[in-house]
């Protein structure tokens, strides 16, 4: 059987040189793209040198100071049709009480983000409340989350989803002492990935 060659299933690229490399093409020292994201240059430094695996919120802090979508950072050179990822082959960002792991990057135009994501017990968004373009949808594959959106607070259980536009302020957090399972894809209306706002950064509860 003859491989789609749209398809992929190579290694994944190295996000801290991807990052590395757009900021010196934006002439940007570590001291002003640190100015700009809000994370420290010594957070930047690690991250670039493979030493640190960053959180989607720092991702999305780097994208916006550096005006690319966040697949940008995991985009090879090639534009697919077709990406096709198998289970042990996932980008993943791992962090306390988070493991983040992208279902697909690298569609030619992607203008969805899909995220497997699994929150360890008490494991929670670190900023207060969160807004970005676009619509969010979360899927419970298992476990418990709370999901706070603007005024209301919605728990999902194994099978729930919540589907809601994302300029509204929330969160998330799994407050059981169980490990809990989502699939969160992101869309902004702009027809562009990326945010402009922090997201999916884990906290203590």
């Amino acid at each position: 059987m003859t491989n789609n060659p749209n398809s992929s299933d190579a290694p994944t690229p190295e996000v801290g040189q991807r990052i590395r490399l757009l900021r010196e093409a934006r002439d940007l020292s570590l001291r002003a793209l640190a100015e700009r994201c809000g994370l420290s240059v010594n957070a930047i430094s690690r991250i670039e040198r493979g030493e640190n695996s960053p959180t989607v919120s720092s991702l999305h802090l780097l994208a916006t100071a550096l005006n690319v979508p966040i697949t940008e950072f995991f985009h090879t050179n090639i534009q697919r049709s077709v990406v096709y990822v198998k289970h042990d082959q996932r980008t993943r960002s791992q962090q306390s009480g988070m493991d983040i792991e992208s279902l697909g990057i690298g569609l030619h135009n992607q203008q969805i983000e899909p995220f497997l994501v699994t929150l360890q017990p008490h494991a929670q968004t670190e900023n207060p409340l969160i807004t970005h373009s676009g619509q969010e949808f979360v899927y419970c594959v298992e476990g418990q989350i709370e999901y706070q959106v603007g005024g209301e607070v919605f728990t999902l259980t194994g099978g729930d989803s919540l589907l809601f536009e994302a300029t509204q302020a929330h969160r998330f957090c799994n407050r059981s002492a169980q490990p809990a399972v989502i699939l969160a894809i992101f869309q902004t209306r702009e027809g562009k990935t990326g945010f402009s706002q922090s997201h999916l950064n884990p906290g203590a509860g």
